[in-house]
């Protein structure tokens, strides 16, 4: 088991920021317009005999401040973002779930807020059914970690189930801590927020909906689940595979690859531990480089689908065309 106290840090106050509307709402910025969100909201790639489609839930727009990045000058932040043709005052935040339609189901990775989320979010279901599919058409739901942003779409502000027939998979270790008494009370008041997220979203869930799997495991034929702990204690990939090709969703192995994909031993303000984060971060993506796979990640830019390539010191994300 890894040592997790390390998580009760200043990450645990990262991870109370993706915990409710109101915290999202002081993020905002709204002198600096709304986010630019895709006019189609999906997109779609054959995977041998599978199907991946990008469902975008919508995007935040976030001033730039000292804390977003948390070990590097916030000059150095902007110097960056400039030498992409980037605007340096704020930057926008993507949210896009991914659905795997395999022969074994219909896979739904991570769910975006709902309709508990800002007013440029929760695009989700709108996007499913342009892309083709109702809530109810969703077998399984499979959770990286859970941040609000991940978890919050699995309900509705009502309470009420957003993919009522799913089954919910999510990673036992990533289980294990929020739902860990000590580890709450032990946590910043500030941190507090994202445990009760996190046991209303899927503490109430019966026990035949939910699945619990250890990080590696399969969770279908194809599809296999990958340990990328750090950003959260028990943060899981997934690696889809068919007919000899891949593709791996990254959660949030990375943040903006604008910035961390760019300079991976930066920890962004959601990273829970930082040292773990930037490990795992290296790790996942020079495997990707090396192996030439596609990625997709839940904050890339739209599509949100491609590949990472070598960029100086760190990498770069290509999205497909």
């Amino acid at each position: 088991m890894i040592d997790r106290r390390a998580f009760l840090g200043a990450g645990m106050a990262g991870a109370a920021a993706l915990t409710f509307t109101s915290v999202w709402s002081q993020n905002a910025a709204p002198n600096f317009g709304a986010p630019n969100l895709p006019a189609t909201g999906f997109k779609r790639m054959k995977l041998g005999a599978m199907e991946v489609i990008a469902l975008n839930d919508g995007a935040l727009r976030r001033p730039l401040g000292e804390e977003f990045v948390r070990n590097a000058p916030l000059e150095q932040v902007k110097a960056l973002l400039a030498s992409q043709n980037l605007p340096t005052d704020y930057v926008d935040i993507p949210f896009t779930p991914f659905l795997v339609v395999a022969p074994a189901g219909k896979f739904l990775i991570d769910t975006g807020f709902a309709d508990n989320g800002p007013p440029t979010t929760g695009r989700l279901t709108a996007n499913l059914a342009a892309a083709g599919f109702k809530p109810e058409d969703i077998d399984h739901v499979i959770i990286s970690h859970f941040h609000g942003d991940h978890i919050n779409g699995l309900r509705k502000k009502d309470g009420s189930l957003s993919f009522p027939k799913a089954k919910v998979h999510v990673p036992a270790p990533e289980h294990a801590f929020w739902f860990d008494d000590a580890k709450m009370n032990a946590a910043p008041p500030a941190a507090k927020g994202a445990f009760e997220n996190a046991r209303r979203v899927i503490g109430g869930l019966p026990a035949e909906q939910l699945v619990k799997f250890e990080p590696g495991a399969e969770l279908a034929p194809g599809i296999r689940s990958e340990a990328a702990f750090g950003h959260t204690p028990g943060m899981s990939v997934v690696r889809v595979s068919s007919e000899g090709q891949q593709f791996v969703y990254v959660a949030d192995v990375t943040n903006v690859p604008s910035l961390f994909a760019r300079s991976p031993d930066w920890a962004v303000t959601f990273d829970m531990d930082a040292e773990m984060a930037r490990q795992t971060r290296r790790r996942i993506f020079d495997m990707l480089v090396k192996d030439k796979t596609l990625a997709g990640g839940f904050h890339f830019p739209f599509p949100a689908i491609g590949s990472l390539e070598s960029a100086g010191s760190g990498y770069q994300f290509k999205p497909v065309a």
